[in-house]
């Protein structure tokens, strides 16, 4: 009797394409492959399977415990009165969300880390405090917590970073992974040790697990717009995107990016009405709906006798002062209008002037050399918007020209890059939202091949590089160098290896020499940088000079990364092909593919 169930064939590309071409190099003894470096060396019993479900409960076990063991050590702030750090931001957030009506979190006692990020932000700080006051009251209580600080309310917060990523960040790493390997007949098997390069980013684990936020939130959200637009769902883009932005206003980096292509995909190969209507109402109705609580909290508090406005030291929001008519504090709408206002003076913070700390952008390098605070305020908030709209402007001319999916990861690197080098209030955290569109195309066609790895490695190096002054203070200098050097090694980097310049995979001429020299340039400078900065003091006169450096060096491999991903955006579009016949020069294994 024959077997009711017959075994899957396995698909030959499932079992033996390399379509990376750089990944395993053909070895003539007993003709056998060998892995390129050390993290496809890892996973290299695992080549045979077919089956994502085999590698992957495994791959996601492994990297949530080294996110966990990083929560071990300390965070933003700790023990460092009085206003502590992001930790104690959080839970602050956590603090007046689970105590107070809507109508007040964004006018609570402002000058004690008062909320200053978009609704969603809120909304889970809310989930997350009323969760946490279940096991602890004491963790949230309001005034009385400030400054808690205990093991479990570590354990805690720390699990909430975790469980909040393995939610939505991590599966939306796994699906634009696994489509982008689709769209180019990547194997399972080179699309998991992509995987496992891109959650094992180092400057990501150590900003939200170490120092202590919820980026990953935000940058799930982007990601799982970019699986719909690459999956033809614009609709299903928008509201992603949209759920970005409401969460973290840092999501702004990338939204010249999307709008181009999304008014390039309604305006060509001809104008589509329906289509433009269609992303202009999603659009705006998720907005809505993210801000309907907010909004509408007010004028349920009013009928429980709750005031719109109780904090009288608070000034009124400068949007609903410059309002050209006179507004009745009575009216129905007043409740709302004053909550939105007040919420995006808070949500975009001009008054806090061009930069807050040593960042590595353009404004705190030139800072560096001339002063920039003796000019106005306003002065200097329109040179920096001018500045980033021409850095961008190639990027979003040709997405908008070319809406082609596979470029919009190019596109959001790009804008991302001209925004975090030139716009206004940069953090140093922002480098996060560049390094992952560039890292997730490590999954993509090339993506792990010499040429596309030494970019997005040099890049990830050099970005985690810029984040150890701030990781110092927090006292993780081990985290750092920990992790750091572990992602080097398993993708065979500098200054763990220096194969990918020198050795047999550079012998085949993918990396050019001014790109060696220019990598190698950086490595051996921050190499130097930590020698010096750990062992010659600065001078009492430049007690900043080392964080000064890291500035100014981070900021030129910045400049260079923006040029990088600009020019790869152009040839990659064909732009250059169809007008001045420039042709791309792709990666070895796509050639023998196409022939």
């Amino acid at each position: 009797m024959a077997p009711s169930h017959k075994p899957r064939k396995r698909r030959k590309d499932e079992a033996t394409s390399f379509t990376n071409g750089e990944l395993t190099a053909s070895q003539l003894r007993q003709g056998l492959s060998s892995p390129q470096f050390p993290l496809a060396s890892f996973l290299w019993p695992a080549k045979k399977s077919t089956s994502q479900w085999v590698i992957l409960p495994l791959v996601l076990m492994a990297v949530g415990l080294f996110r966990w063991a990083t929560g071990f050590w300390g965070y933003s702030g700790f023990n460092v009165p009085p206003m502590h750090g992001d930790f104690e931001a959080q839970r602050h957030w956590m603090e007046i969300t689970t105590h107070l009506p809507i109508s007040q979190w964004y006018f609570y006692d402002l000058p004690y880390w008062g909320l200053d990020y978009p609704p969603l932000t809120a909304y889970h700080s809310w989930l997350m405090g009323k969760i946490g006051s279940v096991i602890d009251p004491q963790w949230f209580a309001l005034d009385n917590s400030r400054g808690f600080e205990s093991q479990l309310l570590k354990v805690y917060m720390r699990a909430t970073v975790l469980i909040s990523e393995y939610l939505i960040y991590v599966p939306a790493v796994v699906i634009l992974n696994r489509k982008l390997g689709r769209m180019r007949g990547i194997s399972i098997w080179e699309s998991s040790v992509a995987l496992v390069a891109i959650l094992m980013q180092p400057a990501t684990i150590l900003i939200d697990h170490a120092h202590f936020q919820y980026n990953t939130v935000m940058l799930g959200f982007a990601l799982a717009c970019i699986s719909s637009m690459l999956a033809g769902r614009a609709l299903w883009g928008c509201v992603f995107f949209v759920a970005a932005l409401c969460y973290k206003q840092m999501a702004l980096y990338y939204a010249p990016a999307i709008s181009a292509y999304l008014v390039g995909i309604s305006v060509a190969p001809k104008f589509s009405a329906s289509r433009f209507t269609a992303i202009a109402f999603v659009t705006l109705l998720s907005f809505a709906l993210c801000f309907a609580p907010l909004l509408l909290g007010p004028l349920f508090d009013r009928q429980r006798g709750i005031p719109a406005y109780t904090a009288k030291e608070t000034p009124l929001p400068p949007l609903l002062v410059a309002l050209p008519i006179t507004l009745n504090e009575q009216s129905w709408y007043y409740p709302p209008l004053l909550q939105l206002t007040q919420s995006i003076y808070r949500i975009f913070p001009f008054a806090r002037g061009l930069f807050e700390d040593k960042v590595a952008n353009m404004w705190c390098a030139i800072h560096t050399a001339h002063k920039l605070h003796q000019y106005p305020l306003g002065q200097m908030q329109r040179i920096s918007t001018v500045i980033t709209l021409i850095s961008i402007l190639p990027s979003i001319m040709t997405i908008s020209l070319f809406p082609r999916r596979e470029l919009l990861p190019w596109a959001m690197a790009s804008t991302a890059w001209g925004f975090f080098l030139c716009s206004f209030q940069v953090h140093e955290k922002s480098v996060l939202l560049p390094l992952l569109p560039m890292t997730i195309l490590l999954g993509g066609d090339g993506g792990l091949g010499t040429e596309m790895r030494a970019w997005i490695g040099w890049a990830n190096m050099l970005g985690v590089w810029t984040l150890f002054p701030l990781l110092k203070r927090d006292e993780l200098r081990m985290p750092y160098a920990v992790l750091s050097l572990l992602w080097a090694y398993l993708l065979g980097l500098p200054p763990t290896s220096f194969s990918l310049y020198f050795g047999r995979q550079s012998q085949r001429g993918e990396i050019t020499l001014f790109t060696k020299a220019l990598h190698l340039g950086f490595y051996a400078a921050m190499m130097a940088w930590h020698v010096g900065e750990a062992f010659v003091p600065p001078s009492e006169d430049k007690p900043d000079l080392w964080v000064v450096l890291n500035v100014l060096i981070g900021f030129a491999g910045f400049g260079v990364c923006l040029l990088w991903c600009s020019w790869q955006l152009i040839l990659r579009s064909g732009m250059m092909e169809d007008y001045f016949g420039v042709r791309l020069r792709l990666e070895a294994g796509s050639k023998k593919k196409k022939q």
